[in-house]
């Protein structure tokens, strides 16, 4: 793979993230790790850049380098943490947990507000405060349990993978994406 300095100017080598991805896929033909039945270890095709040009200019924001090169270069989705990735231009099923995320992110100006927290933030299940805002984040995915993978896409947080457990654990801070993402290529459970 890339060094993480390559990767973090958006520059991956998607030979060597495709064959990690389907070796894991024939050390688990059954799909018994966690989310791969969801994913199946696939990834869809990379976009073009036209095509994440065009979602930029929508949303008026320029995608975190580590995604944007992962998303024109390696995968528009598929294969990834907990049950994978989501495509940024993805449809999702209304009966998906995903879908009432799905549709904030892409309201207007939703992706180009200022992500408003620097450090991690209380859910109500720990005793934090009405103001539990995600704006300034994209979906990428479902973790399990009504918790779900945020990439910030405004701030000096930017490009970094937060977890977002409104339930239990409110937002808590992550990786950048290629570290996230390289994490789940590293692991072996």
């Amino acid at each position: 793979m890339s060094s993480d300095a390559d990767a973090l100017r958006g520059t991956w080598n998607d030979t060597s993230v495709r064959s990690r991805v389907a070796a894991m896929a024939r050390q688990d033909p059954e799909h018994r790790r966690f989310g791969a039945s969801h994913h199946r270890y696939r990834l869809h095709p990379p976009l073009g850049r036209d095509a994440i040009s065009s979602f930029e200019r929508l949303h008026g924001i320029t995608l975190p380098a580590s995604y944007r090169g992962f998303l024109s270069s390696v995968a528009g989705g598929g294969a990834g943490p907990y049950y994978g990735l989501l495509g940024l231009a993805e449809e999702v099923d209304d009966q998906e947990a995903l879908f009432d995320l799905r549709a904030e992110c892409l309201e207007p100006g939703f992706l180009a507000a200022p992500f408003p927290h620097t450090t991690g933030w209380p859910g109500p299940g720990k005793g934090g405060s009405a103001d539990y805002s995600v704006a300034g984040t994209l979906v990428l995915g479902e973790v399990g349990c009504g918790a779900f993978s945020r990439l910030i896409t405004t701030g000096g947080r930017a490009g970094q993978v937060w977890l977002d457990d409104r339930s239990w654990g409110g937002l808590t801070p992550g990786p950048d994406f290629s570290d996230w993402y390289r994490a789940w290529l590293a692991s072996t459970s």
